[in-house]
């Protein structure tokens, strides 16, 4: 994503009013009018799913009632399911699953940030939430409720020792959820971190549900 990108957009939104717009029985008011799609475009949006203008839908994605902001790039065949979130200028391959809640944070300012990417294949269960640039690998599997920040600790535990990422799930990657202890003046507490706990086999298909992956590994969903 191009820093100019971000700008236009930053200006865009001080050019615009905020202006009424009825779609069927809903009625909004916005500076943004939402994303027109044409049964040419091979896309299916499910009421009362929204995507904003300046946004990409590829061909064959599904937007159930989720929503798509400015900017944002969502890959072909990808399903955006049920109150999913992609935020502006986040960048969604092809062929991805964001389960139902899941959270795609934006990046407008600063300029320099750097979008999420979540790359081709990826399956993201029901509400993880990744922000601040993170990448997720191709057909990388987050468990639901993975948390992901540039500055949470992701950790392989597969190995004798552990090997800490952060910012980045490398492809294939099963991900877990996790704690892991943390010294304060007042005390140890648990703190968030996700854990690396196998690969996805060369054998499972992309459009294996996330039971079916978890379980490989005897983990309970």
């Amino acid at each position: 994503m191009h820093e100019w990108v971000k700008q236009a957009i930053l200006l865009y939104f001080k050019l615009r009013n905020v202006e009424p717009e009825t779609v069927g029985p809903f009625r909004y008011l916005d500076k943004v009018p939402l994303k027109q799609v044409e049964p040419a475009d091979g896309v299916r949006v499910v009421p009362p799913a929204v995507a904003r203008r300046g946004s990409f839908l590829s061909p064959g994605v599904v937007l159930m009632p989720g929503y798509v902001n400015i900017g944002a790039w969502v890959g072909p065949r990808t399903m955006v399911d049920t109150w999913a979130t992609v935020g502006s200028c986040a960048q969604i391959g092809a062929d991805v699953h964001l389960a139902g809640g899941v959270g795609i944070g934006g990046v407008l300012e600063p300029l320099q940030a750097s979008p999420v990417i979540v790359e081709d294949g990826a399956f993201l269960g029901s509400r993880c939430i990744v922000t601040e640039g993170v990448r997720i690998g191709a057909g990388a599997v987050l468990a639901p409720n993975v948390s992901l920040t540039a500055s949470v600790p992701i950790v392989d535990v597969r190995g004798p020792e552990p090997v800490e990422h952060r910012g980045h799930v490398p492809p294939r990657s099963v991900v877990l959820p996790g704690t892991r202890p943390r010294s304060y003046p007042a005390g140890t507490f648990q703190v968030a971190c996700a854990l690396i706990v196998g690969e996805r086999s060369a054998a499972t298909d992309l459009k294996t549900s996330l039971n079916d992956v978890l379980r490989e590994f005897s983990i309970g969903t």
